[in-house]
Order: C-alpha cells, then sequence, then structure tokens
C-alpha cells in the first residue's frame, strides 16, 4: 500500500532534550547526577506529567517522598527549558523536505501539555505539522499506550498502512508495527532520509 502519511516523534527525534543538561552544571558531580535522576526524578516519574499530570503536583508528590531533595527536585521544572538543548538538525532537514512533498505529516508525542507550547513557539519548523498533533499530556495517554495511535488515526482519518511511524523508543516501534505502521527506529546513526526512501518516500 502506498505510503501518505509520515507521524514523527519529537523527543529524541526532532528534539535533544535531556535533564542532564542543566542538572550536569548543577550539581558538578556526575554520580550524584545519576543518582538523582535514576531514584528521586526519574523518567517513570516525569512521564506521568507527560500522562497529564501538572507539572505542579508532580513536584509537590515528589518533595513529600523526598524532602532532602527538595531543591533539586523544585530545580527540575523551573529550569525545564535549560533541558530542551536544541533541535536535531539532520532530522529536522528530513523534515522540512517533506514539507515541500505531497505526504501528511503528523507528530504523536510525549510531552506534558504545560512545556509542549514552549517548544512549539521556540522552533519554527514545528509549523510544518499545521496543528495535526497529538500531544499525550492532553489526552491523557502515553506511548506505548496502543489507544494513543489510535487517537491519532481515528482524529485525522488515517490508515495505519498508508503511514509511517518515526521514534527512538523501540518499545514505541514494536507497538506501532502490531498497529500496521511502516517504522523508523531512529538511533544516533540513523539516516533518517534513506530509512524513509528505502521504504518508498520520494523526496522529489
Amino acid at each position: 500500500m502506498e505510503i501518505k502519511n509520515i507521524i514523527f516523534d519529537f523527543g529524541g527525534v526532532l528534539m535533544d532534550w535531556n535533564p542532564r543538561y542543566f542538572f550536569k552544571a548543577y550539581f558538578n558531580n556526575d554520580e550524584k547526577m545519576e543518582y538523582f535522576l535514576e531514584n528521586i526524578a526519574q523518567t517513570s516519574w516525569n512521564e506521568e506529567q507527560d500522562r497529564g499530570r501538572t507539572l505542579s503536583e508532580g513536584t509537590e508528590i515528589q518533595v513529600k517522598k523526598f524532602p532532602d531533595w527538595e531543591k533539586e527536585i523544585r530545580a527540575y521544572y523551573d529550569n525545564w527549558t535549560t533541558m530542551l538543548k536544541s533541535d536535531i538538525p539532520d532530522n529536522v532537514e528530513v523534515l522540512r523536505k517533506l514539507g515541500k512533498t505531497h505526504y501528511h505529516l503528523f507528530g504523536l508525542t510525549n510531552w506534558s501539555e504545560e512545556t509542549f507550547p514552549y517548544a512549539l513557539e521556540t522552533y519554527d519548523f514545528f509549523q510544518l505539522f499545521d496543528g495535526k498533533i497529538v500531544v499525550s499530556g492532553t489526552e491523557k495517554l502515553i506511548k506505548p499506550d496502543p489507544k494513543i495511535w489510535h487517537i491519532l488515526l481515528e482524529r485525522y482519518n488515517l490508515q495505519a498502512q498508508e503511514s509511517v511511524f518515526i521514534d527512538d523508543n523501540p518499545k514505541n516501534i514494536e507497538i506501532a508495527q502490531s498497529l500496521g505502521f511502516a517504522t523508523v527506529h531512529i538511533t544516533p546513526e540513523t539516516n533518517l532520509e534513506q530509512e524513509l526512501i528505502d521504504l518508498g518516500i520520494q523526496f522529489g
């Protein structure tokens, strides 16, 4: 079946976000930083904000659990924009090329509803999606829950078999494949344009 739609995850695909970009200088001690990110402000905690919990509620929950780390926990979302270091230029260039083709572009991202507007306003390439972006924090669902892909398909009347899904998380790729999407798994070595060409995408 001919590919008509190309769906991008954002973090790790188009945006370089990592809490270490802030906390490396904050702690000036890699061991302490890693302990904090693995045990106090861990990924599973941040994901609940991506699922729709407010930043303030998430912060207060963690401060209550780990009062000795209150200052560091409060610093997390206060300095979130520093963690969003930059775009990922090679992949953004591919997105811009796709914007000049007949393919339809969509976003499907695990992102807090409160922080996503900053990225939207700061990086102009998001305009290429023409508002066709499903944000986990708004939907109160996060990947890899298959329901969030179904929201995308139903909202924009898409067929998975006519769509390519691009993500850096292997679990998300696995679920997308099970739903019938063609996929590109982004790693630091991935040549996104070539991967899409291999799937039959034409850049003109």
